[in-house]
């Protein structure tokens, strides 16, 4: 064999490997392009995903053996968006009360509805009405995509984020105005305009 051909087979037999690389290399390009437009520090963009991780641990610890209840935490700067269902008003409130114990949080809004699980249709159905708001919020002149967040539970859209009174507004008509959206939840932190 000539070392072309070796070469060749060189290349053949290690870009698997690369294309690993690749993808780990865009993702952290990609996680510095949205945490250098946030209008959050550094520190905590972080903190949001560790207090989600831990508000998600600390539930699990008490419930996840329990099927009926369904929850998730969605931290933005420090303040825990709580949605999903619970059999009863107790384990609500104490979902809530696990997760205001968590370190760092400043605040919780609980959203959680007293209800059966929502069955995997609806949940497939609410993660395409995120995506549906969240590609309208990219081509939106009057607020940027990546100072809102958007949750989907069950028909409602509950929008989070630092952004302006006139950048709130702008986003709560997208996500009104998106198909499959019944209900508009602002779990904004407003800044001066």
């Amino acid at each position: 064999m000539n070392h072309g051909t070796l070469a060749l087979i060189g290349i053949v037999a290690i870009t698997p490997a690369l294309q690993g690389c690749f993808a780990v290399a865009a993702a952290g390009v990609g996680t510095t392009a949205m945490i250098a437009e946030d209008r959050r520090t550094t520190g905590v963009f972080v903190e949001d995903q560790n207090i989600e991780l831990k508000v998600a641990n600390e539930i699990g610890k008490k419930y996840a053996k329990n099927e009926a209840v369904q929850i998730k935490g969605t931290s933005f700067n420090r303040f825990v968006l709580l949605n999903g269902e619970v059999p009863n008003d107790e384990i609500r409130n104490d979902v809530a009360a696990i997760a205001a114990s968590v370190e760092n949080v400043r605040n919780v809004q609980n959203e959680i509805q007293v209800a059966p699980p929502a069955p995997l249709q609806q949940r497939s159905a609410d993660s395409l009405t995120t995506s549906r708001v969240k590609s309208k919020l990219l081509t939106s002149k009057g607020v940027q995509a990546n100072h809102v967040k958007v949750v989907t539970r069950d028909k409602v859209v509950y929008l989070m984020g630092l952004v302006s009174p006139d950048e709130a507004d702008a986003a709560t008509e997208i996500a009104r105005t998106t198909g499959g959206v019944e209900k508009v939840v602002r779990v904004f932190e407003l800044t001066q305009p």
